[in-house]
């Protein structure tokens, strides 16, 4: 079959399947052709071909009889392995829940996207229980980046088949989990869109956890609008409500600190060419510290972080039991740190959390974005990081530094392409909000995605 639209947008997709030119069918098996026939098979863990296949007759139907479901009826989706689909075990990127119960129906959000019309292709590869920002995986391979020309490098993590299966072209889009930045980092060095939404938007029964208190879901595409459609449809909405803002109506603080501690000078030089942008088109920008940031990287040394005392409260059984020899033995490594934080200590985070979460609204303007690198560094080589366990806890430290003030805040948080970096690779700028704020930015986003793009 010749492959012509593969790496096209939902919203270029939506208008060739609305207007009768493209079959819902014949581009789920364009898609899954691609899938099988593409030289890096570490991407999808799982191919969900017969499903696919009726999923897109069932919408070929509707279309031809005059039923659409709207924009997103006939679309490709990949789901990362956390999302639970009617009978698979959920295996969240690890080999010892390969023998899990099967999950008796999708989960919360896996049935909205097909109640919008949506096609479940595939589930894509992560780092195992997404507990890396590396997209590492021992077990079923390293997606490898694909914009890479040099050496092989890493696709982000925890969300890196996500954003493989995405900007290989192989799907528009693809849904992941953001627990320390697993939407927006693997977005970031994959040139995507990454969207974060704010903890608690979404239905999460039927999504393996991994930190309770962090953990929130969002679209990996090639645009906002994709992002905004794909946002309503996951709560159940068949519009959506964000609107594009005016970009000259807009403001946005840079961070003065920490976020471009150790920033690599290419990273540096795409975000201030997108600072310049912006304020030429009437974009508000103003610098400032911001105390909280510093003081949570000062909470986490003292009581460890809040995602591994979570994390290991989670997994404390599977690591005490035979389990633990099977698994990744850097996530095994990771998580154990876990056991360190006391009660009083992972109460006095929590307290803690929600003075800075209060500190840091209090010093943004009512209207007022954070913008900063969304990470300090582009996609490093893979082959050092599997080699040396030491550079690999460092890097993967480095990695989720910028992305994990907003899980810890409670922002959501957009990534969009900014330029690219060293050997060429893409360069992410976050956009954030505090909680719930979502439709506000995501209208920010739409209007300034072009401009950021450069």
């Amino acid at each position: 079959m010749t492959q012509t639209h593969l790496g096209k947008s939902i919203a270029q997709l939506s208008v060739l399947i609305q207007s009768g030119s493209l079959d819902p069918v014949a581009l789920a098996e364009e898609s899954l052709d691609a899938i099988r026939a593409y030289g890096d098979q570490a991407i999808f863990t799982r191919v969900l071909e017969t499903r696919a296949k009726e999923e897109a007759a069932a919408s070929s139907r509707r279309l031809r009889e005059g039923r659409s479901r709207g924009l997103l009826d006939g679309i490709p989706v990949a789901w990362k392995d956390l999302f639970a689909i009617a009978g698979l075990p959920t295996t969240a990127g690890s080999i010892v829940l390969a023998d899990a119960e099967p999950a008796r129906d999708d989960a919360d959000v896996v049935k909205a996207l097909k109640a919008a019309g949506m096609i479940a292709v595939g589930r894509v590869n992560m780092s195992e229980f997404a507990f890396s920002g590396l997209g590492l995986n021992p077990h079923y391979g390293t997606p490898l980046n694909p914009l890479a020309s040099d050496v092989a490098r890493i696709p982000g993590g925890s969300s890196s088949g996500s954003a493989v299966a995405v900007a290989a072209g192989l799907v528009p889009v693809s849904i992941g989990t953001d627990t320390g930045g697993s939407v927006r980092i693997p977005s970031a060095f994959n040139g995507l869109v990454g969207y974060k939404a704010s903890r608690g938007r979404y239905g999460m029964a039927g999504v393996f956890p991994l930190a309770g208190s962090l953990d929130s879901l969002g679209p990996l595409c090639r645009s906002v609008q994709d992002a905004i459609w794909v946002d309503a449809a996951m709560r159940g909405r068949f519009s959506p409500e964000a609107a594009r803002a005016e970009p000259a109506g807009l403001s946005v603080v840079v961070p003065t600190n920490v976020v471009m501690d150790d920033a690599e000078d290419g990273v540096v030089a795409a975000f201030e060419a997108t600072l310049s942008r912006l304020s030429a088109v009437g974009v508000k920008i103003r610098r400032a510290a911001f105390p909280a940031f510093d003081r949570l990287f000062q909470v986490m040394a003292e009581y460890g972080p809040l995602v591994t005392a979570e994390a290991f409260a989670l997994h404390h059984r599977r690591l005490a039991g035979p389990e633990a020899k099977a698994m990744d033995r850097r996530v095994v490594a990771r998580t154990r740190l876990g056991e360190r934080t006391t009660l009083v200590g992972y109460l006095e985070i929590l307290k803690v959390r929600e003075q800075l979460i209060g500190e840091v609204a209090a010093a943004l303007g009512p209207n007022e974005f954070v913008a900063y690198p969304t990470v300090a560094h582009v996609a490093p080589a893979l082959a050092p990081l599997e080699a040396d366990d030491e550079l690999f806890v460092k890097i993967n430290g480095r990695t989720l530094r910028n992305t994990l003030i907003g899980n810890f805040l409670d922002w959501c948080g957009v990534s969009l392409p900014c330029g690219t970096g060293d050997a060429g690779m893409p360069v992410g700028f976050l956009l954030s909000a505090p909680k719930n704020h979502d439709e506000r930015l995501l209208g920010a986003a739409l209007a300034l995605e072009e401009i950021v793009a450069g």
